[in-house]
């Protein structure tokens, strides 16, 4: 028998769903060295968490998170909570010597990620930060090409993440649109995963220029347990906005690359537009989430006659992760990049190896993005190095 991982998953939300789902997943699809079990789930509202518990199996509830990084039976620890409560609930489960399986973005600083991420390795345990965009099969296909040389010498990164949810001026103040407690908007919520799939394709970033603007800066006040499934509040009490709506940002590559990142929640008609295209000297690639099986390819090598970009349907059993899933064209979604992550997060625990994108990856992500907010402030062109 394969021996058991104890998982107890903070937050019922969005995400606590999505988690649940690949905790659940994986094991049926992948032969995995450890068999993971749903242990506990955590919400502040306890009616929540056992309706949350029945629902996907779950064998315990708790709405104190200290009581259950302190239960000796849990291995691993799924963190699904708003951003301000990452810092804290990571190194306490690090301390304690649970695994650490964390949303995005990694905090509301640079300087708490640095704090999450030493105290991880200091206890030794493995840790990752969910940037599941990475482990969308046409993603890690690019990577591959990228790496046999395929596209050449990257010249340039043009990315972007666009939403359109929060345009109603009626959409009220939750936890999302408070820098008290989301560090940022779009800038941290969306532009942390182009920055990372930027750094895992292209490179380190050294430089960037910024500019951010909020276009209503006040709303509503919310509810404590409101999320982005919230379209309006009934409210008569104003609050003041004081994140971004909008973050655009240009950089520069260690490598020479040049780069461009547009996030923003006020693109009309976009729900979860996340799109990039990568340029080189010998082709090109572009990728849309919304059509997320396909990578768009470009090879200069061709004959003139036959130039231009081919679709491929990164779907068949040699592109990552497929020959666990469907026959050849059939597609998958975006709940599958969750179970992706967990696959290789288990076989990162038995091989005692260290698993990507970690909390230091976070740091990396956090330094560009406060980079940028330097940037914003003072107009200037901020090196990255500059966030210590």
């Amino acid at each position: 028998m394969k021996k058991k991982v104890n998982v107890a998953i903070l937050g019922t939300k969005f995400m606590g769903k999505a988690h649940s789902n690949a905790w659940l997943a994986a094991p049926r699809f992948f032969d995995l060295p450890f068999e993971p079990v749903l242990k506990t789930v955590c919400a502040r509202d306890m009616d929540s968490a056992k309706d949350f518990a029945a629902n996907w199996g779950y064998a315990q509830v708790e709405s104190d998170w200290q009581k259950v990084i302190e239960d000796k039976d849990i291995d691993v620890v799924a963190i699904c909570t708003p951003t301000y409560l990452h810092k804290d609930i990571a190194i306490a489960a690090a301390e304690a010597g649970k695994h650490i399986f964390c949303e995005k973005p990694a905090a509301l600083n640079y300087a708490e990620s640095v704090e999450m991420a030493k105290a991880a390795d200091k206890a030794g345990v493995l840790h990752y930060l969910n940037h599941n965009y990475r482990r969308i099969p046409a993603v890690v296909f690019a990577k591959q090409l990228i790496d046999e040389g395929k596209i050449g010498e990257i010249y340039h990164w043009r990315g972007a993440y666009l939403q359109d949810w929060i345009m109603d001026p009626n959409f009220p103040i939750l936890w999302q649109l408070q820098k008290e407690t989301a560090g940022a908007g779009p800038h941290y919520d969306l532009n942390s995963h182009s920055v990372d799939l930027a750094r895992y394709l292209v490179g380190e970033i050294e430089s960037v220029s910024a500019i951010m603007k909020t276009f209503i800066t006040e709303r509503p006040l919310g509810t404590s347990g409101g999320s982005f499934n919230t379209s309006s509040s009934t409210s008569n009490e104003m609050g003041k906005v004081n994140i971004d709506d909008a973050a655009f940002m240009s950089t520069e590559f260690e490598n020479g690359a040049l780069g461009s990142f547009n996030a923003s929640r006020f693109a009309g008609g976009r729900k979860n537009y996340n799109v990039f295209e990568i340029y080189g000297s010998k082709g090109s690639l572009a990728f849309n989430l919304e059509r997320m099986n396909e990578l768009e390819y470009y090879n200069m090598d061709d004959p003139d006659n036959v130039q231009g970009f081919r679709t491929i349907p990164a779907t068949l059993s040699g592109h990552p992760y497929m020959d666990a899933w469907w026959p050849p064209a059939h597609i998958i979604g975006y709940e599958h990049t969750f179970a992706h992550a967990v696959k290789d997060f288990l076989e990162a625990l038995a091989g005692d190896k260290k698993v990507t994108p970690s909390l230091w990856d976070g740091v990396k992500i956090m330094q560009v993005l406060e980079a940028a907010i330097l940037s914003d402030k003072e107009g200037r062109k901020v090196k990255v190095s500059e966030i210590q």
